[in-house]
């Protein structure tokens, strides 16, 4: 697993809240694709209470994608709306959830300003 794909799921299991998804209550499971291997990362959320374990299981909402597209997502430099529109990232069952979970992605100003600053 990538640097930022591992760094992005361990912030996520820390911030414990998170207010703008308040009103949210599902699981989803992020099955990340490496060559041979799939990576999975099951993010819990109720009423904005984040929890993330590193495992495969039942998920209201599962999103696959390469692990080179997570990279990006993660980094700011994709969006996961985009990238389902386009058919790389493979969102199913309760779309709804790809909604929200992708506020906590990155925007891409974030990105640019953090390459801007380095």
């Amino acid at each position: 697993m990538s640097d930022a794909t591992e760094r992005f799921f361990e912030e996520l299991g820390q911030r414990g809240h998170e207010p703008c998804l308040a009103s949210i209550t599902g699981q989803v499971r992020f099955d990340i694709v490496g060559g041979k291997r799939t990576e999975h990362w099951l993010v819990a959320l109720e009423r904005g209470d984040i929890t993330v374990s590193q495992r495969a299981g039942n998920a209201d909402c599962t999103m696959k994608a390469d692990r080179e597209l997570f990279d990006r997502l993660v980094r700011g430099e994709d969006n996961a709306m985009a990238a389902t529109l386009r058919g790389a990232l493979i969102c199913t069952g309760e779309v709804d959830l790809l909604l929200a979970i992708q506020k906590l992605f990155p925007g891409r100003d974030l990105a640019q300003r953090e390459r801007s600053a380095g």
